[in-house]
């Protein structure tokens, strides 16, 4: 029998699930207001990227979990995880213009146009803004439940430009491991969906 948390046992859920996607940002912080990272400026860039990443996956892990396990109140944890992708997208972008370019945009579109790994980068930033935006019960309403739908598919093309973004930054220090790793659960996350969106196009209509 399938897990089903309870009405009070799921704002419980919803509240250490918040509290653990934003431990990561409040442990850096503390970490570099103590002095501890060697480099601040490049600990907060990295640390930013890699959780955006992570959660990221934790966004699309959740339909396929859901499916495997019948826990289907895991949904009501996905806005929040995805949400928090894009908060830490956001610091990620942010030290990015403010770190690296002092928040000179023209300086930093240069930087954009010039280097393909920046550019990839930031085109999956770029993408997650309307999803973040139309991320409320309200929005939902106003652009209704299937034009919704398509808006937030863009998450199946924001991934796979994360992970390569993040597969060119590491390349040039010869460190692949840990984006093969990425690359590796995306393709896996985004696989079974493909082979369940087969399987139903396969499935022939009832009279």
């Amino acid at each position: 029998m399938a897990f089903a948390p309870s009405a009070t046992q799921l704002p419980l859920i919803k509240g250490a699930v918040f509290i653990a996607a934003l431990l990561p940002f409040i442990w850096g912080l503390w970490l570099v207001l103590q002095g501890v990272p060697v480099d601040p400026l490049e600990y907060i860039t990295h640390e930013t990227g890699d959780w955006a990443l992570y959660l990221l996956c934790v966004t699309l892990a959740v339909t396929p979990v859901r499916r495997l396990t019948g826990w289907n109140w895991l949904v009501k944890l996905r806005r929040m995880a995805g949400l928090f992708t894009f908060f830490y997208a956001l610091l990620h972008f942010i030290a990015f213009l403010w770190f690296d370019h002092f928040f000179d945009v023209a300086a930093m579109l240069r930087d954009v146009a010039k280097r393909p790994f920046i550019l990839v980068g930031f085109t999956a930033f770029v993408l997650l803004i309307p999803l973040a935006a139309t991320s409320t019960n309200g929005m939902i309403k106003r652009l209704g439940g299937k034009r919704w739908q398509w808006l937030h598919r863009l998450i199946y093309l924001i991934a796979p430009l994360a992970v390569l973004h993040f597969w060119w930054m590491k390349a040039a220090k010869n460190n692949l491991a840990q984006p093969a790793l990425f690359a590796a659960l995306v393709i896996v996350l985004l696989g079974v969906r493909l082979y369940w969106s087969w399987g139903k196009a396969r499935t022939p209509v009832r009279a």
